[in-house]
């Protein structure tokens, strides 16, 4: 397949630029296998759901990886935070190719390297201090500057393990109450985690989708998640999967494409899986996921799933709607 059959025309005037008011108030398109389209909400998922499906939920956490600092001479110098490295400076992207000291909120200072690697100088409590002075990383898409609201709602209720520069969005949609509603219908729900990394946004420049490689990104799932599943696909049961994020994870784990290993309850590592059409889905009966970018690999994941074909006409249907689009927009689930 070819990177520029994944197009689709979307006007700027749909590309959500903050949340539904209500959660579970976004809208949510039913696209089946076979083509036909429902148009719902999102609170009308749990009609979707028969006692003994596994949902299966993405629990990262996003820090506010966003930092804007000043050098010495004044001028201002903005970078993302990627990751940690083991000796203690941090992978950033930046478009400033600077290096040197930086001075953050006239009260840290750290050290650039090329734009490409920064060291805080005083780190005693960096955590806190990220949290005070960094802002949440908003997608370029949306053009206006991250606020404190951005800090609750890019964010899922049930977030805990801190470490995604990204949501995994399809998740902003829950409420607890959708949730508990979920659960009194003998629906299981279970945790996986996969920090969001640039592996998940990372743009498609290759001209065939095949020559992509994505970056790996670090994942965890309990052993006991694990047993479940398996029994879920012995018994026949449906295992749906809440975003790309959570089906990478599922789906690098059981087709064997992640570097793991076992240890106190859990399997941990890393994948690099890259889901597109030909794929054949080990785990996922089911998927909930948001309106992608178009030649994303989120977007030739979901096609893989249901159909390039079925997919771009119900994003042309979705468009025609007004649905919002990206990650503050509305959902869909593929069954």
């Amino acid at each position: 397949m070819r990177t520029a059959e994944y197009e689709f025309s979307l006007p700027p005037g749909l590309i959500a630029a903050r949340p539904a008011e209500k959660r579970d108030s976004s809208r949510l398109l039913v696209l089946h296998k076979n083509g036909d389209i429902e148009h719902r909400r999102f609170s009308d998922l749990p009609s979707y759901l028969v006692p003994g499906d596994l949902l299966i939920l993405n629990d990262t956490k996003v820090f506010p990886a966003r930092m804007t600092a000043r050098k010495p001479t004044g001028g201002k110098v903005g970078f993302l935070l990627v990751g940690r490295n083991h000796e203690g400076s941090w992978d950033v992207l930046s478009r400033e190719h600077y290096t040197g000291e930086l001075i953050i909120a006239d009260r840290f200072s750290a050290q650039m390297v090329k734009g490409k690697t920064v060291t805080f100088r005083e780190n005693a409590d960096l955590q806190s201090f990220i949290w005070e002075y960094g802002q949440m990383p908003l997608p370029p898409y949306i053009r206006r500057e991250p606020d404190e609201n951005d800090k609750l709602r890019y964010q899922t209720v049930y977030a805990e393990k801190e470490g995604s520069i990204a949501a995994p969005t399809a998740g902003l949609h829950f409420t607890p109450a959708l949730l508990a509603d979920i659960r009194k219908r003998s629906v299981h729900i279970h945790m996986v985690t996969l920090h969001v990394g640039t592996g998940t946004f990372r743009p498609v420049k290759t001209a065939l989708v095949s020559d992509h490689v994505m970056d790996e990104e670090y994942f965890e799932i309990a052993s006991t998640v694990i047993a479940e599943i398996e029994k879920a696909k012995q018994s026949g049961r449906r295992v749906i999967t809440v975003g790309t994020t959570s089906t990478r994870t599922l789906e690098g784990y059981f087709s064997g494409k992640s570097a793991c290993r076992s240890a106190n309850g859990k399997v941990a590592g890393s994948t690099d899986i890259f889901i597109h059409e030909g794929y054949q889905f080990r785990a996922a009966d089911a998927l909930i996921t948001n309106f992608h970018l178009p030649q994303s690999t989120p977007l030739m994941l979901t096609a893989a799933f249901a159909g390039r074909k079925n997919l771009l006409n119900a994003y042309k249907e979705a468009v025609s709607g007004g649905y919002r689009f990206f990650s503050y927009g509305d959902a869909m689930l593929v069954l």
